[in-house]
């Protein structure tokens, strides 16, 4: 693993799957889940996803319709 950025409070390392790792400084414990996500975030080092748009509603309702009519 490659170190990236070091921090007061963490260093974030790069592994060799592309992946990100972060380690907090004070307790050396490695940080995981939303936490990283989030530390990960605000070094810009990954973007948050994007959202889906909802699907159309007249799509949906016109095929429940004709599924209602034909039984």
């Amino acid at each position: 693993m490659e170190e990236v950025k070091k921090t007061d409070t963490h260093r974030i390392y790069k592994k060799r799957s592309g992946r990100h790792a972060v380690q907090d400084m004070k307790t050396k414990q490695w940080v995981n889940g939303d936490d990283k996500a989030a530390i990960l975030r605000a070094e810009g080092l990954i973007e948050p996803p994007k959202q889906k748009a909802p699907a159309p509603e007249g799509a949906e309702g016109s095929d429940e319709a004709a599924g209602d009519g034909a039984q």
